[in-house]
């Protein structure tokens, strides 16, 4: 990464567009195709046993008009990896994999596309909270038996690891709590100090994380880290998503990045999908979902959202319909 303190890989997009569009969901595509993965490695298992599949997944994204491939890191740890008999060496390769899987399936987009050599796609690297790695939905409660020292040291090596594969940015995402933020946050101003991230957090509400910590004090414990250049939420339902965005954008003018899930609940204890229901907004207005990003993107943009995507359960078809909506706004 390039030493310049006020690079924001994103800016190269937003400048021109509307909107930075983000990828959908890696996992949701793989088990689409017939990959298994009720496995507490999640997509990283793919890593190891189909790698080409992954690049598909990207190189689908890509095609479907999305500026992001987020890797599949999101459960990709060292320890993780360690505990199924690999050695740190296998497991640091097998991590900087997913970086370079990414990267392949940008290199063959852009063979292919060439008017997209002048303002290439993005390479995220995908880090999850200490909940994905313990594979108990915590992410999406809030609770953390570690202090932030330890928080520091759980993804200090993993950072490290996936840096040295050069992504364009880190995708710090589904953060339950501001105290692992901060322990993210802190370990790139002292560890890593040239590299650039978004923080995404996990919401249970129209206001809160997912530990009940309000959005706007997270957001004001972080904002003044150079190294985060855009804060945002994933992971979380439809509805809140404008109200989250205002509370975000009170407190920070650095650029916002979301990616809801499609409008399913998710049971972490049987790790499965509910059907969308009926629900409403922060302002009371009743929506039937099937998750129809681009319908409620014209709302996040007017609360301020810089960038959209898409997380679980959604997939090309809806980032090719933010696509179509972005090219009607240029």
């Amino acid at each position: 990464m390039p030493a310049d303190a006020t690079r924001n890989p994103l800016s190269a997009i937003t400048a021109r567009q509307p909107f930075l569009i983000v990828d959908g969901a890696l996992a949701t595509e793989l088990e689409r195709a017939g990959f298994d993965l009720n496995d507490s490695l999640w997509s990283a298992r793919v890593l190891a046993d189909e790698p080409q599949a992954i690049v598909d997944v990207h190189r689908a994204y890509f095609e479907a008009g999305a500026d992001v491939a987020t890797t599949a890191s999101y459960q990709a740890t060292l320890e993780g990896l360690m505990a199924r008999s690999l050695s740190e060496t296998q497991a640091s390769a097998l991590i900087q994999r997913s970086v370079t899987l990414a990267a392949q399936a940008r290199s063959e987009y852009l063979a292919a596309h060439p008017e997209r050599l002048d303002c290439p796609p993005l390479v995220a690297a995908s880090v999850g909270p200490y909940g994905a790695y313990l594979a108990d939905g915590s992410e999406y409660r809030g609770g953390c038996t570690l202090d932030r020292a330890g928080l520091r040291d759980f993804h200090r090596a993993r950072l490290a690891t996936l840096l040295d594969a050069k992504p364009d940015i880190l995708a710090v995402e589904t953060l339950p709590c501001a105290e692992e933020a901060l322990a993210v946050c802190d370990l790139l101003r002292d560890d890593f100090p040239t590299a650039r991230a978004w923080i995404a957090f996990s919401a249970r509400n129209a206001t809160e994380l997912s530990d009940g910590t309000p959005i706007r004090e997270a957001v004001r414990a972080i904002a003044n880290y150079e190294q985060v250049v855009a804060i945002g939420v994933n992971c979380t339902a439809l509805e809140h998503i404008e109200s989250l965005v205002r509370e975000i954008r009170g407190e920070t003018d650095k650029d916002i990045v979301i990616y809801p899930n499609s409008g399913e609940v998710y049971d972490p204890v049987t790790k499965t999908w509910s059907a969308a229901c009926a629900v409403s907004d922060a302002d009371g207005h009743g929506y039937e979902h099937d998750h129809d990003l681009a319908g409620w993107t014209p709302r996040w943009l007017a609360a301020g959202a810089t960038a959209i995507g898409g997380c679980c359960r959604t997939g090309p078809d809806d980032i090719r319909a933010l696509a179509d909506l972005r090219k009607a706004l240029s």
